[in-house]
């Protein structure tokens, strides 16, 4: 009898593939709140370092702007002979400002003159009084805003003085480092209007005198503060004319 076992052949027998059931790895509990946490400090990390450069730029920005400002302002002169405009506007704020826009009135560099600003305690004859003007002229050719409390307020006045006179060029008196926002917010609101602008030097600050001068350095880092925040003013609408900016004053004077 033949046994069963020789009469098997398995060289043409397909093999028999057993499933074996999947192997898990034991689960750690505390993996994942790890991962998390680590994710949670590196993006923590990486905003920091993100903030951290973000705000050394923005002082680095800042501290060159001003050092810009100030040596800007610094290189302005008072025109020694300007040409003549039709009228122009003093912006109160020194006695100087005074001297020199009625200087600028008597020698004939424009037919009125407004003076922006004044205190409403100030009568017309003190004000006369106080700059020493001929009697005449600042009769017949000097007008007076007691509106304006500050700059902004100043340009309101002024243009609506220079629209009613149809005026087409300005003479704009203001001090040195007043330049900048006082062009920049007259600028938004005169409508076809040139301003000329004239500097009054109270001291000379070239050649990086302001950074010894700590008085100096006080009302020039307030004003450049005063010009940003006009320069975001300017983020809202508003019709602008060809008046002289910053660069074209200190190239000019």
């Amino acid at each position: 009898m033949m046994d069963v076992r020789d009469s098997t052949d398995t060289g043409g027998c397909m093999p028999v593939l057993v499933a074996r059931p999947p192997v898990f790895a034991e689960p750690d509990e505390f993996a994942k709140p790890d991962q998390f946490a680590k994710h949670g400090r590196l993006l923590a990390a990486r905003s920091l370092r993100i903030s951290a450069l973000l705000l050394l730029a923005s002082m680095a920005l800042f501290v060159a702007g001003f050092g810009w400002f100030a040596n800007t302002v610094s290189r302005l002169t008072t025109p020694a002979n300007p040409a003549r405009a039709d009228a122009i506007i003093v912006l109160t704020g020194g006695q100087s400002r005074l001297d020199a826009a009625m200087g600028l009135l008597a020698s004939g560099k424009g037919e009125r003159l407004l003076i922006s600003g004044v205190h409403p305690s100030a009568s017309r004859r003190q004000l006369q009084a106080a700059t020493g003007g001929d009697k005449r002229l600042f009769s017949c050719c000097v007008d007076i805003d007691r509106a304006a409390l500050d700059t902004i307020g100043n340009a309101e006045e002024s243009a609506k003085w220079v629209e009613d006179h149809a005026y087409g060029t300005v003479i704009l008196v203001t001090n040195n480092y007043h330049i900048p926002r006082s062009l920049l917010e007259m600028g938004r609101l005169l409508h076809g209007a040139r301003l000329e602008p004239y500097p009054v030097v109270n001291t000379n600050l070239e050649n990086g005198g302001w950074l010894t001068k700590p008085e100096a350095l006080r009302v020039l880092f307030t004003e450049y503060n005063k010009y940003l925040l006009a320069l975001a003013r300017g983020i809202m609408p508003m019709k602008r004319t060809d008046s002289v900016t910053l660069a074209d004053a200190a190239g000019g004077s």
